[in-house]
């Protein structure tokens, strides 16, 4: 265990002496993450390689503000290890409260015993409140009823807020302890995102049609054959989002209202998005069935209608040996459109080791959601 929280790196001990202020780092746990400091002077951005730390030792970190930095009447700050996921925490594993500074000059020296892994723990009293819409919630497009879920913000009932939505396909491994291949623990995601005060959002989790999962998530004529993902699409954005906006309070508009799914719930909410810009302002598509339509041309899709469209992409590098070269192909044809590339943010993430499953998914979960709704900027 490293316990080096008076020592100073001899190699900067010149530039302390200089008028801006200075942030020496300790911290018990060392590895190879990059550490930066979000605070109320970027807009707690978690990744900002203007405030990324130097490392200069084991566990020791420096940084300086720059000469021309413009201070906040109190600088308030966290480290992290690059998103909320990886955010400092006590020795105990409990939250900590932000750091405060009102100097503009001199050293501060700082201590971080442990870092949050994988967003937990979380706090029950911060869990969404999960509400079940309906057991047979009526899909006139398809003839069919389905199962639909919200995740509401935990204060729903004692606030008059409104909130973005998101609607999710899967819902049967978004938060259900006892699916069978895991699930993405969304609830508790969320309850560290609002512990954190990143924002707060209405999940309408939509359960999938068992073994007509992939007819409806089809869409169109594909190498599957002929789907029915059109008129699942025209459910969600015809029947299910005026009854939600009608029922819950929403943020109606398209730049507070988003799609996803991972897989072929990852296709589905790419075409949503395609079919109906005027509604989607937001497409999460994680690990999305590409290969199902490997001809995808967008060049001659007409995007005039909208703008700022944000597409959060993500796939793992041990999914299979052709899926990062799909969503990299994807992205490239995307932007070909010169409409599309100047209203479209698409942001690409890629996990090397990620595999096709519950787990990466659930990481990357609350990375999407808040560059895609409560990150005003774009990196």
């Amino acid at each position: 265990m490293i316990t080096n929280k008076n020592k100073v790196a001899p190699n900067i001990d010149t530039e302390l002496q200089e008028p801006q202020l200075n942030i020496l780092l300790t911290t018990d746990e060392d590895d190879t993450r990059p550490v930066y400091i979000s605070g109320n002077f970027n807009n707690w951005h978690t990744q900002d390689l203007a405030f990324e730390m130097e490392k200069i030792g084991n566990g020791l970190y420096h940084y300086k503000f720059a000469s021309d930095f413009v201070y906040p009447d109190e600088l308030l700050y966290k480290f992290t290890k690059g998103d909320w996921s990886e955010v400092e925490i006590d020795k105990y594993g409990n939250r900590t409260e932000n750091r405060s500074c009102k100097e503009h000059a001199g050293v501060r020296k700082e201590h971080v015993d442990k870092w949050r892994k994988n967003w937990l723990p979380f706090k029950p009293n911060f869990l969404p409140k999960v509400h079940l819409i309906s057991e047979e919630f009526e899909i006139p497009q398809l003839n069919k009823t389905r199962r639909v879920w919200a995740l509401l913000p935990h204060d729903y009932d004692d606030s008059n807020e409104t909130y973005p939505v998101l609607y999710l396909q899967d819902a049967q491994n978004l938060f259900n302890e006892k699916a069978k291949y895991g699930n993405w623990e969304i609830d508790k995601k969320l309850a560290v995102m609002s512990e954190y005060k990143i924002g707060k959002i209405i999940i309408i989790a939509i359960e999938h049609a068992e073994q007509d999962r992939i007819k409806e998530y089809n869409v169109g004529k594909t190498l599957l054959g002929v789907g029915q993902g059109k008129k699942y699409i025209r459910f969600i954005t015809d029947t299910l989002k005026p009854f939600v906006d009608k029922t819950f309070r929403t943020k109606t508009e398209r730049e507070h209202t988003g799609i996803g799914g991972s897989s072929m719930g990852g296709l589905v909410s790419v075409f949503s998005g395609l079919m109906y810009p005027e509604v989607y302002g937001k497409l999460m598509i994680f690990s999305p069935s590409l290969w199902v339509v490997p001809k995808m041309d967008f060049t001659s899709i007409d995007f005039s209608e909208p703008s700022d469209t944000k597409i959060y992409l993500y796939a793992g590098g041990d999914e299979s040996a052709t899926m990062i070269d799909h969503v990299k192909k994807f992205k490239k044809r995307m932007i070909e459109n010169e409409f599309v590339s100047s209203k479209m943010k698409i942001k690409l993430s890629i996990n090397m080791l990620g595999k096709h499953n519950e787990t990466y998914w659930s990481d990357e979960f609350p990375k999407a959601i808040e560059w895609l709704f409560f990150n005003t900027k774009d990196n």
